[in-house]
This record gives C-alpha cells, structure tokens and sequence, in this order.
C-alpha cells in the first residue's frame, strides 16, 4: 500500500544505524545534537522568510501549506492554455445530451445547474478545497502521532523550536501536494473523474486540454468522446445529488482512516545528526527532501487500521462501479464507439490513471480497478434482478449498500433484496388473514357482506 505525503514504510531488516546516537541515553537521543539542529532551523527560519506570501498568506498555516501547494502547482503548469467558445459550447450540449439518456437508466435526477469547460489551472484552483478536507486529517494524524513518539527529553529542549518542525512539516506536505496536483491537473478529464465532485455542488465541469489529448490518443471522433465523458461526470453529480450523506461518509471515512496512522520516529536522529545545513541553500535538493524524495526528513509511517481503509476502497469503488453501470446503459447503442470506449476507460482505470496515482500519493489510498470493475458488474446485475429503482433505493442510506464481500458474489445482494420483497409481502398477506379470521374487518368495509374474500376484490379494483 502506498504510504501518504511520500514517507516510506517502516524497515523491516533489522538494522540499527547507531549514527550519531548515545548509546547509553534514553531511546538513543543525544541532546547535544541540538545545537546543529538549531543552527540548521536558524538558516531554515531565514529561508522561509524569503519565500514570500507562500509562506505568510491564507492557507499558509496548518498542518498542511495549502498556499505553497496552491504556488507549486500553478509554477509546475506554466502558462494557462486558451479554452474555445467551441468548447464551452461543445461541452453543454454534450452534458444536456447525457442527460436526456441518464433519465431512463437511473431513478435520481439530474443534478447538474450548470456546466463549466476548467483549464489544468482552474482544476487545480477548483480542487484544492476539498483535497484540503481530503489531506488534512492525514496530516494533522502525523503530526500528532510524530510529537507523541518523540522521547520527552527531545521535546522539552525544543521548546519552541517544535513550532518550527510543525512549520517545516506543512511545507513539506503542501510541496508534494503541489506537485501532485502539477502533475494530475493536465491529464484530469472532468471533475469528479478521481471519485469525488471536486465543483461546487450541480457543477458539471469538463476539461477540453485533456480531453482533446485522450481523443488523439484514441483515435476517436471527439464528440463522442465529450459525450461519454459527460455522461459519466453527469452521472456522478446526479448520484452525489442524489445520496447527499455520500461527500460527508467519504471524508469520514478518509479521517478514521488517518486515526490509523502510526509513526516510526527512530529517522529524528539522523535528521538532527546527519543533515547538513548547507542543504537550505540548494532549492532543489530542500525540494527533494521536504517533498518525500531519497533522504527524506520524517518518520517512517504504518497504518493499523486496514478495516477502515478497506471500507473506503469499497466505497469509491461502489461509486465508480455505480456510475460505469449507468454510462453503459445509457449510452448503449447511441455511440458507435461506445463499447471502444468503455473498453479503453476501463484498460485506463486498470493501468493506474494519473487520478489514481495522485489519490494513492497524496493520501495514501489506491482506488482498486478491480474492485471499480465488479462493483460494476455488481450493479448491473441488481438492476436487472430487481429494477431500477430498487437498485438506486440502496443508497438512501450507507447501511443499505453493498460490502467489500458482496463485490465478488452480487447473488447475496439480489437475494437479500428479493428476500425483503417476499417477506413484505408475506407480512401483508398475514395482517389481512389476522383481521379476516378475528373479525376485525367487519364494518363499512364488510358491509353486506361476510365474506372478507369477496370485499377484497373490489377494493383492490377501486
């Protein structure tokens, strides 16, 4: 499993690096190492002033530098490309299309008030609150878990330098999220393609750079690539509309996730030991090594709680699972290249897209295609056994839907709700047996007649 914000698993060999280390003091920790460690976060202190509002503006602050994310990112995309009144225009008669089709394979309504056409620039400026909702918990859990695993005599000599190491850590997290968001932002084709609406709420955006790239790629006409991807972004917004418990369970979920987090703090010794100063004054090596690369400063990171991970993988997956079951109905026949389409969406999704890289990256998850393709099949299946509404109805409710088990085996899930159909209806068949044998119905209903049987009939007709 890819661990968050590039720091690595824990060492499993045994080795015991004795550099720079006291033997005979407690954990290992030489508080002599403190005076190059303060010479070091001295230079650190002037460099941070030099960084500009990166360092001092809003979203500066934190366990992650959202502002220095924000300048990364936008450094790392260079010069904003121009968007084509044709492809604004391309883009909302595609989405209206897809929702005329998405009205007959779903029972949610359409979700979307307005359609946009992003740059990678506006993704990212898009994007970033909710990656904010996304990474923060993460963030504030290794930060946290750090201090509590420092030895106490580490923590009383630093004082007020810990405030310079939380400093540090926010703009090492803010750095590599930057980078990450340099790097998915070209290649992202609609909003909510890495599982989440990253829009405000009924905005279906598209990004025509990306799309026209894909298109190329594919060899495909380019209107029917537009439209597949709308309908997909489309269907994701209808079904967030729909389920509006969905955002809110996902970020939950993504916290008691970071809950999870433990921290391996034996690599503090090294970074206050073996770290040269001279380093500050290199930016590409500082970058390297805010940023996760080889020699990275921080703790090496675990996570105990696989459950709640697993229980996220299912989620987006039964999301994805969900939207592809819908799109493929929808567009069946209507586009030539469907099938093509969906092939090549799938092979994209099965070989690790820069969506599902960045996810994995940024906060350690990876969203599984295989668990996306049978949640697929998953879904398709219900909706044939059970209807279309039927299907929809389990996500009214979180209880309601589908586990990590009922992927491999969508049966239990149809018989699950074909057990409660005739169970309904057993319980309405009883009910009406008590009142006909006790006599409870004899009244207007019964009047002129005694026969419960007989009065049935007509009421049900009426």
């Amino acid at each position: 499993m890819n661990q968050p914000f590039g720091f690595s698993a824990s060492d499993d060999d045994g080795r015991d690096d004795d550099r720079g280390r006291d033997p005979g003091g407690p954990g290992g920790f030489d508080p002599s190492q403190f005076g190059q460690f303060g010479q070091m976060l001295s230079q650190f202190g002037q460099m941070l002033g030099s960084m500009g509002s990166a360092m001092t503006g809003p979203g500066a602050s934190g366990p992650v530098n959202y502002q220095l994310a924000r300048t990364v990112a936008l450094q790392a995309l260079g010069r904003t490309p121009v968007v084509s009144e044709a492809s604004g225009t391309a883009a909302q008669e595609s989405v209206r299309l897809a929702e005329l089709w998405l009205d007959e394979t779903t029972m949610f309504p359409s979700g979307v008030h307005r359609t946009e056409v992003w740059t990678p620039q506006q993704w990212v400026e898009q994007s970033l609150p909710t990656w904010e909702k996304i990474c923060t918990p993460v963030a504030e859990q290794m930060n946290s878990a750090t201090k509590g695993a420092m030895p106490e005599e580490a923590r009383q000599l630093a004082g007020p330098l810990l405030g310079m190491l939380d400093q540090m850590g926010g703009m090492g997290f803010g750095m590599q999220l930057g980078q990450g968001l340099g790097k998915l932002a070209p290649a992202v084709l609609f909003s909510s393609e890495v599982g989440l609406p990253f829009g405000d709420d009924g905005v279906a955006a598209l990004c025509p750079t990306a799309i026209d790239a894909f298109a190329e790629e594919l060899e495909l006409p380019r209107q029917e690539v537009v439209v597949f991807l709308a309908a997909r972004e489309a269907a994701h917004i209808r079904l967030f509309a729909g389920a509006p418990w969905l955002r809110a369970r996902v970020l939950a979920t993504v916290e008691e996730y970071a809950r999870g987090i433990r921290v391996d703090t034996s690599g503090l010794d090294d970074l206050a030991s073996g770290l040269d100063p001279s380093i500050l004054q290199d930016p590409t090596k500082l970058q390297e090594l805010l940023s996760g690369g080889a020699g990275a400063i921080g703790p090496k990171v675990t996570n105990v709680n696989e459950a709640a991970l697993g229980r996220l993988e299912t989620l987006l997956a039964l999301v994805e699972g969900w939207v592809d079951a819908v799109v493929t109905a929808a567009v069946g026949d209507r586009l030539p290249s469907a099938d093509k389409l969906r092939e090549m969406w799938l092979r994209r999704r099965a070989t690790g897209g820069a969506a599902e890289q960045a996810f994995a990256g940024l906060v350690g998850l990876e969203l599984r295609p295989r668990k996306a393709r049978e949640a697929s099949e998953l879904w398709r299946r219900v909706g044939e056994a059970v209807g279309t509404d039927r299907r929809d109805g389990l996500w009214s409710h979180p209880d309601l839907l589908p586990v990590g088990e009922d992927l491999e085996n969508p049966a239990a899930v149809i018989d699950r709700l074909l057990d409660e159909t005739t169970g309904d209806q057993s319980g309405v068949d009883e009910i009406e047996k008590f009142l006909r044998e006790s006599g409870a119905g004899d009244g207007s209903g019964d009047s002129g007649n005694g026969n419960g049987n007989d009065t049935d009939g007509p009421a049900r007709d009426a």
